[in-house]
């Protein structure tokens, strides 16, 4: 009773004067960030008010955690809206507080062990962008690298708007100084070490602007998980960007550091998406435009309750339906001719493929049993007929020749290896010889 008397007495004089002189972090922060938002959290259709948002924060701060269970405790309709629950699970990671399932939480068996997977949270993604790994370990340790991860920069305290603008001004001087430390013939030793007192201010200004808002990169790229790349490689993509934001950044246009950022984050991670997550890589515009395919599929398909044509995606679309047919046939993904089928992935698929280039084990033995029929015949030839035969058909190496080059082989006219051949075929054409060519006239 005392603490919630005490924790009334915060918020209210939070509301009045706009200020706390309340020494507890969890106390002093949890009004500012429910301050800050006043519209998401007056305009939710949910009853989350921030005398419950205060008291999860007080008991998340005593204990360093929060579980799924006390969420859905405080707000049991959380489940039935996603975007709440986002933002919801988003306020709690600014300030530090992990949320995690029961079964992973030591100490607890007062409490349920049942967790919902519908809850946005951090570590139910960790977890599947993790399982796709199919490791051999235990359950328990898959996720211990982003665990490790989050805890390490949850540590790191964050910034106000004044200490970003600030870090940025001492970011700033830094260049400068570097600059006329090229030049430093007839600068005395105390102006010297200003300088040079200025660089290391400015390097430790920025490595601090970066560090504080690693947690933003980390919730932005869980909302990428799935698309092809783990978890860890996101938000190592994404923390590229936040440093490119961070020495782009500019305090004089008067935005929040992190309003900057996460233009730069997203686009960071979208484009990794485009260059790595693919086999074959796809240009990002185009990717763009097979995201939007897919949401407004799956959206006529809801309205329809059946699998829209080309030609309606195409008219919601603003395209022809040629380029829909096209659109849909990038977004193929490959698949491995090494995949495994099978219960027991005993084979592959490229087993199952059929080679057009190559012949059938039944084509071979045929073609291989009319070689030695032909053979056969041609033997029951004289041996001028069989070679005239041979030549003009290119039964020897395939290529075919003129009368005149047969002609030449033997040294007489051409028309007289015409009348050979003439005789040859005649002869060929007997009952006798051609009966047993003709079971193979399809072939």
């Amino acid at each position: 009773m005392a603490a919630n008397t005490t924790d009334t007495a915060v918020k209210d004089k939070a509301v009045v004067q706009n200020k706390t002189a309340v020494q507890d972090k969890g106390e002093k922060e949890a009004p500012k960030v429910a301050a800050a938002q006043p519209n998401a959290t007056e305009a939710t259709e949910l009853e989350i008010t921030e005398e419950d948002i205060r008291k999860l924060v007080n008991r998340g701060k005593r204990r360093g955690h929060l579980t799924q269970e006390e969420l859905l405790e405080a707000f049991p309709d959380i489940e039935a809206d996603s975007e709440e629950a986002e933002e919801l699970f988003t306020l709690f990671s600014e300030l530090g507080l992990e949320v995690l399932p029961a079964k992973e939480v030591d100490s607890r068996d007062d409490e349920e062990e049942s967790a919902s997977p519908s809850i946005p949270e951090m570590v139910a993604l960790e977890r599947a962008a993790l399982k796709s790994a199919k490791t051999e370990e235990e359950p328990g340790t898959l996720d211990d690298p982003v665990r490790t991860y989050l805890r390490e920069i949850g540590r790191v305290p964050l910034l106000t708007a004044a200490q970003e603008v600030m870090l940025a001004k001492q970011m700033e001087r830094r260049p400068l100084a570097e600059e006329k430390l090229e030049n430093r013939d007839g600068m005395s030793l105390e102006e010297i070490r200003r300088l040079e007192r200025d660089i290391v201010v400015g390097i430790e200004a920025r490595k601090r602007l970066t560090e504080a808002n690693l947690r933003l990169v980390v919730s932005m790229a869980k909302k990428y998980v799935g698309r092809g790349m783990s978890l860890l490689d996101l938000i190592q993509e994404g923390n590229i960007g936040l440093i490119r934001a961070v020495e782009k950044f500019d305090y004089r246009k008067g935005f929040k550091f992190s309003t900057y950022a996460t233009w730069w984050i997203r686009q960071a991670i979208t484009r990794s998406i485009a260059d790595q997550a693919r086999t074959i890589r796809i240009p990002v515009h185009m990717v763009e435009t097979i995201n939007k395919l897919v949401r407004i599929s799956r959206r006529l398909v809801q309205e329809k309750g059946r699998e829209p044509t080309s030609q309606e995606i195409g008219g919601e679309m603003g395209i022809p339906e040629t380029k829909v047919r096209e659109i849909i046939k990038v977004s193929q993904e490959p698949v491995s001719l090494e995949t495994p089928i099978g219960e027991e992935e005993d084979s592959h698929l490229g087993e199952f493929i059929p080679d057009e280039a190559t012949m059938s084990p039944a084509d071979a033995a045929s073609y291989q049993m009319l070689r030695e029929q032909v053979e056969a015949v041609l033997n029951s030839l004289s041996d001028r007929e069989r070679k005239v035969l041979r030549l003009r058909f290119g039964l020897e190496d395939g290529r075919t020749r003129t009368l005149e080059e047969v002609g030449r082989e033997f040294n007489v006219t051409r028309e007289r290896i015409r009348q050979i051949e003439a005789k040859a075929l005649r002869k060929l054409r007997h009952p006798a010889r051609s009966q047993k060519l003709k079971d193979y006239l399809d072939l």
